[in-house]
Order: structure tokens, then sequence, then C-alpha cells
């Protein structure tokens, strides 16, 4: 078990263990996961929060284990919805941790704007993706520069695209750093009891049907039976519903 691995544990280490045997993290739970990580990698490890359901979840588990010394940040595209910073400062409140967050280049969104309008999104996948590329993507990446891991809140069931992601990755499309998925094969129902039973803050536009949620012009709630992505860019086909975050183009 990962629990009784040494604490000591380097990088180098680390990255044995993974090249040896790439499922070995398969069978451990979240919390022994993160235990690892954290002290391998702390303070360069950092986690992606949106503030969706599973976010606030890896939230909690993390600040289990580091307490003060959870690093959080988040990539505001200037397009949230106001419920998204209701919980951002929820969150803040409750586990006395800053957020640190990421903007957008201004120059390059205001020749964005200036070019192909506001809501280009609309217009085509690839202006969509360009977008999702400068509100989202170039200031993960600048983030990403300065650690040597980093954690998400992704699982297996959101999407197709998402099935075959493991718990410990090599994230080749970011300078190849470790990436960690804690809780990718918890299901939905996992996260939200957990959520009602540790009295976490999560986003109100749950309650109002939206299972995720990005920026605003691109997410709306979901009808009965549709998946749970259903509501992320609508108006395209499954085969393109990433932002780029977590799928290279």
């Amino acid at each position: 078990m990962l629990s009784n691995t040494n604490d000591n544990i380097n990088k180098t280490e680390f990255m044995n263990h993974y090249s040896a045997d790439p499922n070995k993290f398969e069978a451990e739970s979240a919390e022994d996961i993160l235990s690892l990580s954290l002290k391998t990698f702390a303070p360069k490890i950092a986690f992606a929060s949106s503030f969706g359901a599973e976010d606030v979840v890896v939230i909690d588990l993390i600040h289990n284990i580091h307490g003060e010394k959870t690093r959080v940040f988040t990539l505001d595209t200037g397009r949230l919805n106001p419920e998204t910073y209701d919980v951002m400062d929820k969150i803040r409140d409750k586990y006395s941790i800053s957020i640190e967050t990421m903007f957008p280049d201004y120059m390059e969104v205001e020749k964005m704007v200036t070019e192909r309008g506001v809501n280009l999104m609309y217009n085509s996948v690839e202006e969509r993706k360009l977008c999702c590329e400068i509100r989202k993507v170039h200031p993960l990446r600048r983030m990403l520069k300065t650690l040597d891991a980093w954690i998400t809140g992704l699982r297996r069931d959101q999407t197709f695209t998402r099935s075959n992601v493991k718990k410990v990755e090599v994230d080749v499309s970011n300078n190849n750093i470790i990436k960690i998925n804690p809780i990718v094969d918890w299901t939905n129902d996992m996260v939200w009891d957990y959520i009602k039973k540790n009295d976490i803050p999560y986003n109100k536009l749950h309650d109002k049907g939206y299972p995720s949620i990005g920026c605003a012009p691109c997410t709306r709630a979901i009808k009965p039976g549709e998946d749970l992505r259903a509501g992320r860019w609508w108006w395209e086909n499954d085969f393109h519903k990433e932002c780029g975050l977590h799928w290279s183009k």
C-alpha cells in the first residue's frame, strides 16, 4: 500500500514506481495517492480547481492531509458564473486557504475579441477552441511551468474522452509533468455522498441542473437522461467536447 511507502520518497523514485508499472497506483485510495504525492512534490504541487462538485471534494481531501499548506489554483476566464465566485469565497473561508488565480493575458483576449467578437465560441469548433486556448490553456501552462505535479478532479464516467484516465499519469502535453487524478474511479453518487457527509460548500448551479460547470456562455443545465457533460458546448458533437486542459488538440 502507498501508505506504507517511505515518507522520504523523491521525484525520481516516484517516477521509477510509475515507469515500472503504470497501473501501480490504480488500486490505491484517493487519500493514499494524495498523501504520497504531497510528500513527494510539495511545495511544487497544486490542485487545479474550477469549483465543481468533484473539485470541492478533492480540496477537502487535500486539506485533511496538508492543512494550511494546501495549494489550490483556478483559471478565471473572465466569463464565469456568479455562483462559481460565490463557492470560491466559501471554500476560501471554510479552509482558510488562499486560491491562486490565473487570468488570461489581456492582450491576447483583446486581440481575439476585437477580431472575432466576444461570443466567437458559437461560430465554429475552431473558434471555440481558440477561446479556450487563450482563456484557459495558456494560463494553465503558465502555472504548470512552476510545478512538478498537478492534481485534478477528473472522473472516468464524466465523458468517454476521460474513460481511460489513470490515477497517476505523465502529462505529455505539458512537458511531462506528473498528473494526479485521485478520484478518477469515483461515481457521481460517491462525490455527492462525500459532500453531504462532510458539509462541503458547493456550486449552487448544481441544484439547478448543471452537473458540469464551465464558463457561463458555454454551459447550460441538462435535460433528464442526458449525459453529465451534455450541457458543456451543447451545440457541438461529443468528439470535440474538451477544452484542451485535459485533452491534446
